[in-house]
């Protein structure tokens, strides 16, 4: 299998020590990845926080795999300052950026199996000019499937899908439609048989006001919008079921009952995953003609060069993604 190429996230964030952590988990193991990053800000990070480390940088990534199990291949993505932990530092913004970008064309290129991605912070891009809502859609534009990503966060415990994603609550309501609904669904059904092995997806889908809409009473949303994307569905051969009462669905013994949680916004999904198994959580962009994996956290800005950070969610990023990759042949 190729490498998979691994993104800088915020220099500022913990990204840098998650990505020498991670190799230090993998390197006899694999998958085998490439650090897309500034190799002697990665070097510096090691050195402070005694992590042994040898970063290597190579000049392309079939080099990575000679390499790996001796020391971290990086592929060069120079910084123009160098960070401060916990600054972030909007002159890196493009650094940051090219970092995600150059990964991406690695695996539309099919050189690399996938993408894993460090986190970024918005804000400080959006300070730089960045006009993307998040990673999610700049991948999309990348990959030339603009509005077509569905973002996926799976653990051992549980996996949810949000229908709406970067948006106020206000406007996840505002744009919720059932055409969306149905895209989703489908989207999600078909990654699960392709990626996960599935062979009959159980949806669950969520509903979005309390208790489901208590049949009206509590809203309509259930009734005009959600009920219709399930029948859609149903008639379609999807096992779906729902509208789920939002407070009930993730209990152990609900969640024995589906395969995903299709939520209508952000939190709905993201709060019971996290809350369950923050450690092990992925984030997965599904919808894209290439894999790509993220931690399931931020950039954590306050813990950043303190050398406490934990790179399971990382760690399990990688090894999804390679999963995914081995699956796909790719």
């Amino acid at each position: 299998m190729k490498p998979l190429a691994l993104t800088m996230g915020d220099p500022a964030g913990i990204g840098g020590e998650l990505t020498l952590r991670a190799w230090l988990a993998l390197r006899q193991t694999g998958p085998v990845f490439v650090a897309l990053d500034d190799p002697g800000r990665l070097d510096y990070t090691a050195q402070k926080l005694r992590l042994a480390v040898p970063v290597r940088a190579v000049t392309d990534i079939a080099e990575a795999a000679s390499v790996f199990s001796q020391s971290l291949p990086v592929l060069p993505t120079r910084l123009p300052v160098m960070p401060t932990a916990g600054q972030p530092d909007k002159a890196n913004a493009n650094a940051i950026v090219d970092s995600i970008k150059q990964a991406t064309f690695l695996a539309l290129a099919g050189d690399a199996s996938g993408i894993v991605t460090n986190p970024i912070n918005k804000a400080a891009l959006y300070k730089a000019g960045f006009t993307y809502p998040g990673h999610t859609e700049l991948l999309a534009a990348l990959s030339g499937v603009p509005g077509q990503q569905v973002m996926m966060l799976a653990s051992p415990l549980l996996r949810v899908v949000p229908v709406t994603v970067h948006a106020s609550l206000r406007d996840s309501i505002a744009t919720l439609t059932t055409d969306r609904i149905v895209t989703v669904c489908r989207t999600t059904e078909q990654a699960l048989r392709r990626d996960f092995g599935i062979v009959s997806p159980r949806l669950a889908v969520a509903g979005l006001n309390p208790h489901a809409g208590e049949q009206g009473a509590l809203g309509i949303e259930e009734i005009t919008l959600i009920k219709p994307a399930i029948d859609e569905l149903r008639a379609d051969g999807f096992e779906v079921s729902g509208p789920w009462p939002p407070d009930t669905m993730f209990t152990a013994k609900a969640r024995a009952c589906y395969d995903v949680a299709i939520c209508m916004y952000h939190d709905q999904a993201l709060i019971p995953l996290k809350t369950l198994d923050i450690d092990h959580g992925v984030n997965l962009t599904l919808g894209l003609p290439i894999i790509r994996t993220s931690p399931d956290h931020g950039t954590a800005f306050d813990i950043a060069g303190m050398g406490i950070a934990e790179a399971t969610s990382l760690v399990a990023a990688i090894e999804l993604a390679g999963a995914l990759a081995a699956r796909r042949g790719a």
